[in-house]
Protein backbone atom coordinates (compact mmCIF):
# COMPACT_ATOMS: atom_id res chain seq x y z
CA UNK A 1 0.00 0.00 0.00
CA UNK A 2 2.93 2.25 -1.10
CA UNK A 3 1.71 3.82 -3.44
CA UNK A 4 -0.84 6.38 -4.45
CA UNK A 5 -3.20 4.03 -7.02
CA UNK A 6 -2.67 1.19 -4.41
CA UNK A 7 -4.08 3.94 -1.69
CA UNK A 8 -6.89 5.34 -3.85
CA UNK A 9 -8.01 1.86 -4.66
CA UNK A 10 -7.96 0.52 -0.76
CA UNK A 11 -9.54 4.22 0.22
CA UNK A 12 -12.49 3.82 -2.55
CA UNK A 13 -13.33 -0.06 -0.81
CA UNK A 14 -13.87 1.51 1.90
CA UNK A 15 -16.36 3.97 0.92
CA UNK A 16 -14.56 7.39 -0.34
CA UNK A 17 -16.14 9.08 -3.11
CA UNK A 18 -13.86 11.12 -5.12
CA UNK A 19 -15.32 14.94 -5.59
CA UNK A 20 -14.87 15.73 -8.54
CA UNK A 21 -16.78 19.25 -8.56
CA UNK A 22 -13.27 20.01 -7.28
CA UNK A 23 -12.00 19.82 -10.67
CA UNK A 24 -13.30 22.82 -12.25
CA UNK A 25 -12.29 21.64 -16.33
CA UNK A 26 -14.95 19.90 -18.31
CA UNK A 27 -13.55 16.55 -18.54
CA UNK A 28 -15.02 13.05 -18.31
CA UNK A 29 -15.03 11.67 -14.58
CA UNK A 30 -12.43 9.47 -14.88
CA UNK A 31 -9.93 12.33 -16.28
CA UNK A 32 -11.04 14.42 -13.51
CA UNK A 33 -10.31 11.47 -11.16
CA UNK A 34 -6.84 11.04 -12.58
CA UNK A 35 -6.42 14.63 -11.95
CA UNK A 36 -7.57 14.71 -8.17
CA UNK A 37 -5.19 11.48 -7.34
CA UNK A 38 -2.42 13.74 -8.01
CA UNK A 39 -3.15 16.50 -5.83
CA UNK A 40 0.24 17.61 -4.22
CA UNK A 41 -0.80 16.69 -1.09
CA UNK A 42 -1.89 13.28 -1.71
CA UNK A 43 1.93 12.63 -3.25
CA UNK A 44 3.46 13.80 -0.12
CA UNK A 45 1.47 11.28 1.93
CA UNK A 46 2.62 8.56 -0.61
CA UNK A 47 5.74 9.51 -0.36
CA UNK A 48 5.95 10.24 3.71
CA UNK A 49 4.02 6.68 3.49
CA UNK A 50 7.29 5.35 1.36
CA UNK A 51 10.22 6.55 3.62
CA UNK A 52 9.55 7.50 7.19
CA UNK A 53 8.86 4.81 9.90
CA UNK A 54 5.20 3.29 10.24
CA UNK A 55 4.61 4.64 13.67
CA UNK A 56 5.65 8.18 12.66
CA UNK A 57 3.34 11.43 12.47
CA UNK A 58 3.13 12.70 8.48
CA UNK A 59 3.55 16.00 8.59
CA UNK A 60 2.44 18.85 5.27
CA UNK A 61 2.93 22.33 5.01
CA UNK A 62 0.77 23.53 1.58
CA UNK A 63 0.43 27.24 0.98
CA UNK A 64 -2.67 26.73 -0.71
CA UNK A 65 -6.26 25.74 0.83
CA UNK A 66 -7.15 21.93 1.01
CA UNK A 67 -9.98 21.17 -1.14
CA UNK A 68 -13.05 19.14 -0.26
CA UNK A 69 -11.61 15.97 -2.28
CA UNK A 70 -8.17 15.65 -0.66
CA UNK A 71 -9.34 16.41 2.64
CA UNK A 72 -12.24 13.96 2.80
CA UNK A 73 -9.49 11.55 1.04
CA UNK A 74 -7.12 12.36 3.78
CA UNK A 75 -9.30 11.02 6.21
CA UNK A 76 -9.84 7.90 4.83
CA UNK A 77 -6.24 7.36 4.78
CA UNK A 78 -5.86 8.04 8.05
CA UNK A 79 -7.99 5.53 9.11
CA UNK A 80 -6.26 2.79 6.34
CA UNK A 81 -2.70 2.99 7.65
CA UNK A 82 -3.59 4.34 11.10
CA UNK A 83 -1.53 7.23 11.38
CA UNK A 84 -2.07 10.49 12.70
CA UNK A 85 -1.43 13.22 9.65
CA UNK A 86 -1.15 16.77 9.97
CA UNK A 87 -1.40 19.46 7.08
CA UNK A 88 -1.11 22.63 7.61
CA UNK A 89 -2.82 24.76 4.80
CA UNK A 90 -3.33 28.62 4.09
CA UNK A 91 -6.14 28.34 6.84
CA UNK A 92 -5.50 26.16 9.53
CA UNK A 93 -3.77 22.98 11.03
CA UNK A 94 -5.82 19.91 9.91
CA UNK A 95 -5.03 17.03 12.10
CA UNK A 96 -6.24 13.63 10.65
CA UNK A 97 -6.39 10.46 12.77
CA UNK A 98 -8.67 7.37 12.17
CA UNK A 99 -10.90 9.06 9.78
CA UNK A 100 -11.59 12.28 11.95
CA UNK A 101 -10.23 15.81 11.71
CA UNK A 102 -9.47 18.34 14.26
CA UNK A 103 -11.86 21.18 11.88
CA UNK A 104 -14.89 18.88 12.28
CA UNK A 105 -15.18 19.54 8.50
CA UNK A 106 -15.44 22.88 8.69
CA UNK A 107 -12.87 24.64 7.28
Amino acid sequence: MRNMAKIWDEIKKMGFVPDTASVLHDLDQELKERILKHHSEKLAIAFALMNTPGNSTIRIMKNLRVCNDCHSAIKFISKLVNREIIVRDAARFHHFNNGLCSCRDYW
